[in-house]
């Protein structure tokens, strides 16, 4: 009824949530300790200039993704709306940082005569920022701005939430790819002793791959997937009829 206050979040629904902050925090302390323990740090005009790579591959196409799709499973009683903006701004600022990590790679491989895009991990990477592009320019096309009948988003939404989960997967899998590469390019012999790079750099992908795992538990759980609201259901079917002459009874007009 107007005015009750908004039903709780579902029971283990806020825990998961808290957790998958922890790791995602966890992993970005992780690889600044990394980088700036073993890697010398971070710089642009440097020889360190390639250490921000690995540092805004992992904040944006990780975390901040991760937390982009999040957004409909934490912001259950907010106006739909609102929670879109978030959704596409996440995903935008994740795609910036991606760029900024893409950019820094190129620039620092021109600087020291390294070839460009001739590994597994630069192929799928490459392949995955692409295909991320494409979806986020496609889900503000459908879904925040004006001009897609109701049935078109309808249609499109499976898709978008295929694609959504599985470009999650692929970045981690891509990150996990460069995080070997990376060892391997810089301790190759000593990796197989156990050294303190390497067990670090391991303990990252474990984040990686943990914060992975609850962020996809919290999104294929079909009970806590966001609800419409009345009035969204309302709105709806008035959209519904606008875009395509339909009566809310189901008529044709």
């Amino acid at each position: 009824m107007d005015g009750a206050p908004p039903a709780a979040s579902p029971a283990g629904l806020s825990a998961y949530v808290l957790v998958s902050q922890l790791l995602g925090l966890m992993l970005l302390a992780t690889t600044g300790a990394w980088l700036g323990r073993y890697r010398g740090g971070v710089a642009w005009h440097s020889p360190l200039q390639f250490n921000v790579h690995p540092l805004c591959m992992v904040l944006g196409m990780v975390f901040l993704q991760g937390d982009a799709l999040l957004v409909y499973r934490v912001f259950r009683h907010e106006a739909k709306r609102s929670t879109k903006v978030l959704h596409a701004l996440l995903h935008g600022l994740a795609l910036v940082i991606a760029l900024v990590g893409i950019i820094a790679v190129f620039e620092s491989h021109r600087t020291k005569g390294i070839p460009d895009m001739y590994s597994l991990h630069s192929w799928c990477g490459m392949a995955t920022f692409v295909l991320y592009l494409l979806q986020w320019l496609l889900g503000c096309g459908f879904f925040l701005l004006p001009g897609a009948s109701f049935s078109l988003r309808g249609r499109y939404k499976p898709q978008h939430v295929f694609f959504g989960v599985a470009l999650f997967a692929l970045s981690i899998a891509v990150c996990l790819l460069g995080i070997t590469e990376m060892l391997l390019f810089n301790i190759r012999d000593s990796y197989s002793h156990f050294v303190p790079e390497g067990v670090l750099a391991n303990t990252l992908g474990v984040l990686l791959v943990a914060f992975g795992l609850v962020v996809g538990y919290v999104l294929t759980r079909d009970d806590w997937k966001r609800l419409p609201l009345a009035e969204e259901l309302a709105l709806s079917m008035d959209f519904k009829t606008l875009t395509e002459g339909e009566s809310p009874g189901g008529g044709s007009q």
